[in-house]
């Protein structure tokens, strides 16, 4: 039983996992969410702060008191890290195994290399927001395989290689003690531990985080850059997710005195100097994170100087002494410097680059939050700013007793009031081109009146300078003193700047004839051009009033609330947000205005008047239909009958030798039958030795139709049960991808209708994904599980839904859940369609934008030669020097393409170290010989080396999926429920990307998705995860060996401790499912086993037995029915890979069943039967053959091969 195996519970709702930071002149800390409409005040900062960096997982800032503060954000995942240490014994002729050592001999507590002393009492903690999980223990785990109680390995001297079992010669041994600490102060903000030794640098007054791009996984370390109040700069080393606060600060030398750094998530860092010129940090890379030399560049203007620099990915922004704001073009990660400045429209006092290179920055004279809208990969510079105008969560509730009196006047209540007269503007883009409202910025020209007094923030004492301007206005909010409203922003040119064409709004101070009291509410109107005032009763029934917004000076505010928001800092580093992305974050007034006008005209109707205006309607109607249907009703009722044809031109792959691309007609022949009833036929005319030929296929014998990956062509394939026998489809391809798509609408469509299928996948549908991430779902009938003669697989029929996933599970609830390439989590809204399905062929609600990305890979490689050493100079033999991973196909960085149009590249080219084997530091792996088995280290037998190249591309479709936020996933596993169970709460298990098991709560059938995540504590990660029928939970450790939790139930959903299950010999195992008895697993080399024994009051059970080879994927649906994804299927040309079978034969006497079915197939990459509790009425029929034919017959290369492998007992609590 392994120990330490706490479950965490958190209770709260799901985080969003996109904030914008940002710090108001009085240090007040909000957080502002891409999916909502007002600033979230982080109540639990209780000093003021200066400046904040942040990502998404964590947010750092400096407080008014000149210390590092870190909160990170909460998370069902909680944040663990492995303490471990070795004890060490040799043994002697007197006492055996003892503490007593040579004295050449390690330590007897010292780390894996016996070099450091490490002793239990010497572990502790690193700071008081780190706490034990339990004591010490040994670990009784080694290489997936149990070893005897107390954990001892056995080796003939130190240091050798330890193997679990005691020999005659085993002269020493040692054992593993590991112990588990965990960080406890989530969502709140601390301070960062000073060292214990060393000198502390200087107190900070900048800081920035990033870097987090340069190292992932498995590293995944995170650069912190600090500048203190001499103008040194220092690195915060060692942090990384176990380890969120770092280790220690090490002083960077500069060539000056630096105020301001700023780190981008790459490998640019730049920084400003105290006489305005820029430094830009060169050597930075994975394993330096901080850099190697500085390099000096100019400021943008040669007479004022820099005063902020903002860096991403490949952008670089700076602005000047005198407010105006720089773009830096040419910046990437081979040339940090970039190329030269171009001067940009605004005035801003700071500016930030968060992810996807958007870009925020606060005004020099509103002090309001901008965004730079328009910003893309092929346009980085963005088009235009943006105020970002969003009440904070203080005025809602302010506010609150003084909506209820105004809601009868129809109007929405914001935080920003503007007329339908206000006047137009131009855009940056085109002169003459009126501006979209909304886009505006501090106007410096343009204003005739005064501007109330705002200090610069460029000191330390902006923030009691803003205090003290603030308290001398608190007390006379009701004298009327007109402000200065925004101007609009346009582009600058290099000859000349645009012309000013609109008169800045102004802002109206509160009337007092209407007898409001200013400590109660504060209502401001903003108006282009002129001023008015009148009661509340004038304003509810003009057209042009927008909205009307209300604040109330609350008690516990000491600084009162303004009219508008003044921001010092803001921070985007944990912000996603894309072009595609629509933002509430901007009020429109045109439409506001709109819904205020339509609602004062609606106000003298009450809703008794509405319904009974309707009811007059409906009977009017009613009589009229009658009246005009008896003059028909002597004729007889009429039939449609309808035949229609659709034609296009295609290229068609010929069936025979030699296989080639063929000029075809290609036309669809579709007809309705008196009873309602639609088919239709297929017709591929060709001509061949000058005849004129055809190929027929009518739409109800269609099987599936598939999306097929070519990288010139627009193809697809037809499957009927015949061709899915022989795996040879009708290939198709169309001369657009528009044109495919539409002819794959219209085509799944035809066979939907042919067989009454419509509307979205039934609970107890079968589910599947392509190789290439495409979604097929099956209806199941009784007949398909039906014993002895069940419905053969090659009869089913497919259809695709709209999405891209790379796992998929369900159960007969109609729960149903996903995982994409990028480990992010769908859920299945219910709907159907979406992607290229439009129209009657999807639904229309319940369809939402899904995104996925993933990794594209090439290997470059080289032979070793004595003159010189390692190039790319090989054998005639050798495969390509750049290549796919089999060597076969040549493959460079140039002529490789995403999968397919739909895929865009978002990164570059980058060395990929987390290869399974290692790598050395340079990324290389090296073998003997192509092909041959690669390790990490140089040896000197190595004679070639490899090292894999990564490149992301991601995807935007749509579909019925809805996403699970925050916690990337890896793999899922929903509870298989019965033909006739029913439970309140689903129980669903996960394992995260970094193999973490996690249970979910609140599944519903009616919610899905949930609620929460509860943390099952592992000793290992681990990577699949299956949950049976009767809540028996099985799991795949990362190495292999297998694990069952006991004592998991509807009261106890997350288990009491896991059991370690000891693996087939010799094998490590990847995959695991469980039905409602019976256990299958997959191992690394493509061997399906079944876990016999398993009985109720034995649920482990007792040895594995050897099923069948080539085979990918398992699932094992409620019924215990077996499906697998398979390999080297036999096809009528060749051998086919990815090809979904059905175990045949499987009763309750014999659950291993005795053959194989096969279905659709090649280029299927997962299946789950988990749904389909559909159990057909079982016929008691002779067998068609004896027992002992059953366990050796079979088709094709899966072979059926019952050979018990006993691996001894589990281990019990």
């Amino acid at each position: 039983m392994l120990q330490g195996s706490q479950v965490s519970r958190i209770h709260r709702c799901i985080m969003p996992s996109s904030l914008l930071r940002a710090v108001d002149v009085y240090g007040r800390v909000y957080s502002l969410s891409t999916a909502g409409q007002q600033w979230e005040h982080c109540r639990d900062a209780h000093l003021e702060f200066k400046r904040v960096t942040a990502m998404q997982q964590c947010c750092w800032g400096i407080a008014c008191d000149h210390n590092i503060y870190l909160n990170v954000h909460a998370s069902d995942v909680p944040i663990r890290y492995q303490e471990e240490t070795y004890e060490n014994q040799r043994w002697n002729p007197v006492d055996g195994f003892s503490d007593r050592l040579l004295p050449s001999d390690r330590w007897q507590w010292s780390d894996a290399t016996g070099l450091n002393h490490q002793p239990l009492s010497g572990f502790q903690l690193p700071s008081e927001n780190w706490e034990w999980e339990a004591d010490w223990y040994e670990d009784e785990n080694f290489g997936g395989e149990l070893t005897e109680k107390g954990g001892w390995t056995y080796a003939i001297d130190f240091p050798a290689t330890y193997t679990k079992d005691k020999k005659w010669n085993s002269c020493v041994r040692r054992c593993r003690w590991i112990r588990y600490r965990r960080y406890k102060s989530q969502d709140a903000w601390v301070k960062i531990p000073s060292e214990q030794t060393g000198a502390l640098p200087d107190p900070f007054n900048d800081i920035s985080c990033g870097g987090w791009e340069i190292t992932e996984e498995p590293r995944g370390c995170l650069a912190l850059w600090a500048v203190s109040l001499q103008g040194k700069v220092w690195f915060r080393s060692g942090i990384h997710h176990h380890n969120p606060e770092g280790s220690v600060w090490e002083e960077v030398p500069v060539p000056g005195e630096v105020v301001q750094v700023s780190c981008g998530p790459g490998d640019l860092v730049w920084a400003v100097l105290w006489e305005g010129h820029l430094l830009v940090r060169e050597g930075i890379g994975r394993d330096c994170l901080k850099g190697t030399s500085w390099v000096t560049v100019e400021s943008p203007n040669p007479g004022v100087g820099a005063v902020h620099v903002a860096v991403g990915v490949n952008v670089v922004w700076a602005v000047t002494k005198d407010h105006k704001v720089w773009f830096r073009r040419g910046v990437n990660s081979h040339n940090p410097c970039g190329s030269g400045w171009i001067g940009m429209v605004g005035e801003m006092v700071m500016i930030n680059v968060g992810l996807n290179d958007q870009v925020w920055a606060i005004g020099f004279e509103d002090r309001a939050v901008y965004f730079r809208q328009g910003v893309t990969a092929s346009e980085l510079s963005g088009k235009a700013w943006r105020v970002v105008s969003v009440s904070r969560d203080s005025d809602r509730s302010h506010s609150s007793s003084s909506a209820n009196s105004l809601q009868s006047a129809g109007c929405f209540f914001g935080g920003e009031v503007r007329l339908e007269s206000q006047a137009s503007v131009v855009s940056d883009i085109d002169p003459d081109t009126e501006r979209a409202v909304g886009e505006v910025l501090p106007a410096s020209e343009t204003e005739v009146t005064p501007k109330p007094r705002i200090p610069k923030v460029t000191s330390d004492s902006f923030i009691s300078e803003l205090v003290s301007d603030r308290e001398g206005q608190i007390g006379r909010r009701d004298v009327s003193a007109p402000a200065a409203g925004p101007s609009i922003p346009e582009e600058e040119s290099a000859e000349k700047e645009a012309e000013d064409r609109g008169s800045p709004a102004q802002v109206l101070s509160p009337s007092q004839s209407g007898g409001l009291d200013p400590q109660w509410s504060n209502v401001d109107l903003e108006e282009a051009q002129t001023q008015t005032s009148g009661t509340a009763g004038d304003t509810a029934d003009t057209s042009s009033l927008s909205s009307v917004a209300t604040y109330n000076l609350a008690q516990e505010e000491p600084y009162g609330t303004d009219e508008h928001q003044k921001w010092a800092w803001v921070s985007g580093g944990g912000c996603a947000v894309d072009s595609h992305m629509q933002l509430n974050w901007f009020n429109s007034s045109a439409s506001t205005a709109l819904n205020c006008s339509m609602q004062a005209m609606s106000l003298s109707i009450t809703p008794a008047q509405t319904a009974a205006w309707r009811k007059q309607i409906f009977e009017q109607l009613s009589e009229r239909s009658k009246r005009e249907m008896e003059n028909f009703t002597h004729y007889e009722q009429a039939i449609e009958q309808s035949v229609w044809v659709k034609k296009g031109s295609m290229q068609w792959w010929r069936d025979w030798k030699p296989h080639k691309w063929v000029d075809v007609q290609f036309a669809l022949e579709q007809f309705s039958g008196a009873d309602g009833s639609k088919d239709g036929i297929l017709f591929i005319y060709y001509t061949f030795n000058d005849e004129k030929k055809y190929l027929h296929s009518f739409i109800n014998e269609v099987t599936i139709l598939v999306p097929v990956l070519n990288e010139s062509k627009h193809t697809f394939a037809i499957y009927t049960a015949e061709r899915t026998k022989q795996r040879w489809p009708i290939r198709l391809a169309a001369a657009a991808e528009l044109e495919m798509h539409d002819w794959l609408a219209l085509l799944s469509v035809s066979c939907c209708d042919s067989r009454g299928i419509q509307g979205p996948p039934s609970k107890q549908a079968i589910w599947s994904i392509t190789c290439k991430g495409d979604i097929f779902v099956s209806e199941p009938t009784k007949e398909l599980e039906a014993s002895p003669y069940p419905t053969a697989c090659d009869q089913m029929f497919w259809r695709q839904v709209g999405g891209h996933l790379r796992i998929i599970e369900s159960n007969s609830l109609g729960v149903v859940w996903g995982i994409g390439y990028d480990h992010t989590a769908w859920v299945h809204t219910g709907g159907y369609g979406g992607g290229f399905f439009q129209g009657l062929a999807s639904s229309t609600d319940n369809i939402y934008t899904q995104t996925d990305v993933k990794s594209v890979y090439i290997y470059e490689n080289q032979r070793w030669n004595p003159v010189t050493g390692y190039t790319n100079r090989g054998l005639p033999t050798d495969r390509y020097m750049w290549s796919d991973a089999s060597g076969l196909k040549e493959c460079t960085k140039t002529n490789t393409k995403p999968p397919s149009p739909n895929w865009t590249w978002v990164s570059d080219w980058t060395i990929d170290y987390a290869v399974a084997v290692g790598t050395d530091r340079e990324g290389w792996q090296y073998a003997a010989d192509f092909p041959a088995s690669y390790h990490g280290n140089k040896t000197l037998k190595d004679f070639v080396r490899r090292r894999r190249w990564a490149r992301k591309c991601k995807l935007t479709t749509t579909g019925p999926w809805q996403e699970v936020p925050p916690i990337p996933l890896s793999d899922v596993t929903v509870l298989p429920c019965g033909p006739k169970n029913t439970v309140e709460q689903v129980p669903l298990w996960a394992i995260s990307n970094k193999g973490d098991v996690l249970c979910r709560l609140g599944v519903t059938s009616l919610t899905p998705a949930g609620s929460s995540w509860l943390h099952v504590g592992t000793d290992q990660p681990f990577k699949s995860i299956s949950i049976g029928a009767v809540h028996q939970v099985w799991a795949i450790a990362k190495d292999g060996s297998a694990f069952y939790r006991g004592s998991v139930s509807a009261e106890n959903p997350a288990g009491d401790c896991w059991y370690h299950i000891p693996s087939p010999a010799g094998q490590k195992l990847k995959q695991v499912s469980v039905g409602r008895t019976s256990v299958y697993t997959v191992d690394e080399n493509g061997n399906l086993w079944y876990r016999q024994g398993v009985t109720p009051s034995y649920p482990q059970g007792s040895s594995w037995e050897h099923i069948s080879n080539n085979v990918r994927k398992v699932s094992v649906g409620p019924l215990d029915q077996v499906w697998v994804i398979a390999d080297k299927v036999q096809g009528s040309h060749s051998l086919s890979c990815g090809t979904v079978c059905r175990r045949l034969g499987v009763l309750p006497t014999e659950p291993k069943g005795h053959s194989w079915d096969y279905g659709i197939g090649g280029g299927w990459d997962h299946i789950t039967v988990r749904g389909n509790a559909m159990e057909a009425p079982r016929i008691k029929m002779p067998p068609l053959t004896d027992n002992s034919s059953h366990q050796t017959s079979g088709r094709g290369p899966l072979q059926a091969r019952n050979q018990p492998e006993m691996n001894g007992n589990p281990v019990g609590c």
